[in-house]
């Protein structure tokens, strides 16, 4: 192979330069200017891995796990994610250190290892929620053979399970590893719903792929969606920059005993009340009452039948 010519050399010397410095970097790589660790994707996948195999033992991990040996397991699985959910919830927070309101580095790691703390105490009414969405999931698809097939199978399962493990993140206030682990499950399903987002017991996702649910999204209790779903925002309100304002209610409340039929769009700060049902490939941009039944009908005009 050839050498690289003595012009060539210096120009790499000069483009390695240009790139290790400058203030472009501030936004880029805002934490590892002063050594602080910064969250790991590996780590993270792990994480995800373990809050499974505690939560469905047998189903995910090892898979050698009994009755009589699950405290075993279950004891090392906690003691390992203690201590990844302490190192990245730490690289999380180190992220935000640049910004005056940031406490001391050393004071974030004692917080880290407290918010770990909390998520690991979560665990068993994580479980339970899950459960709820594996029965309903079970319960609401005739295809499917057992609850079994249901959670090693089912990618809305796998989607949620990520989501709820996520949200329990979000309120701990854990910044970054929240919204790593819902992507993850957007990779993994193609079901794209936001950690802060709002979701309670019972739902079910369908097939799934296209779901996106946003970030103040509110769902009820027993709620189903099918594929190409979105639980999204009509507009925006600009600041007098022109940019997003951020942090306002701006996605659909959704009752519960609600069913949303595929690649319906429901946009805006907008209620569906309870015992509704949306039909498939409808743009639904205002209020729909509880037990209304909004179909598509002809030449995409939209019914609306009332019990």
């Amino acid at each position: 192979m050839t050498g690289l010519n003595s012009q060539h050399e210096l120009l790499m010397r000069e483009t390695a330069t240009a790139l290790s410095g400058g203030d472009d970097l501030t936004n880029i790589c805002p934490s590892h200017w002063r050594g602080e660790p910064l969250p790991a994707q590996s780590a993270v996948k792990e994480i995800i891995a373990l809050a499974r195999a505690i939560i469905f033992p047998g189903f995910f991990g090892d898979s050698d796990v009994t009755r009589n040996n699950l405290p075993y397991f279950t004891g090392l699985w906690i003691e390992k994610l203690y201590k990844l959910l302490t190192e990245q919830i730490h690289a999380g927070m180190s992220m935000e250190l640049h910004k005056d309101r940031a406490q001391h580095f050393e004071k974030a790691e004692l917080e880290a290892s407290d918010k770990a703390c909390m998520f690991i105490r979560r665990l068993p009414e994580l479980r339970r929620l899950l459960n709820t969405d594996v029965v309903a999931t079970y319960h609401g698809d005739p295809a499917a053979v057992s609850v079994r097939e249901v959670i090693y199978c089912y990618p809305g399962i796998k989607a949620i399970s990520n989501y709820r493990i996520a949200h329990e993140l979000v309120l701990l206030d854990v910044p970054i590893l929240p919204r790593m682990i819902s992507e993850m499950a957007h990779s993994e399903t193609g079901i794209d719903i936001h950690p802060a987002a709002s979701i309670g017991e019972a739902f079910t996702i369908d097939h799934g792929t296209g779901i996106v649910i946003g970030a103040t999204a509110i769902v009820g209790h027993n709620v189903k969606i099918y594929q190409g779903v979105t639980l999204g925002a009509k507009s925006f309100d600009l600041d007098k920059n022109g940019n997003p304002v951020k942090g306002e209610p701006r996605h659909p409340i959704i009752g519960n005993n609600v069913i949303i039929y595929s690649n319906a769009t429901i946009l805006g700060r907008i209620t569906i009340g309870d015992n509704a049902v949306i039909g498939g490939n409808i743009w639904v941009t205002e209020n729909v009452a509880p037990g209304e039944k909004l179909i598509q009908a002809k030449a995409n005009n939209v019914l609306r039948l009332k019990h």
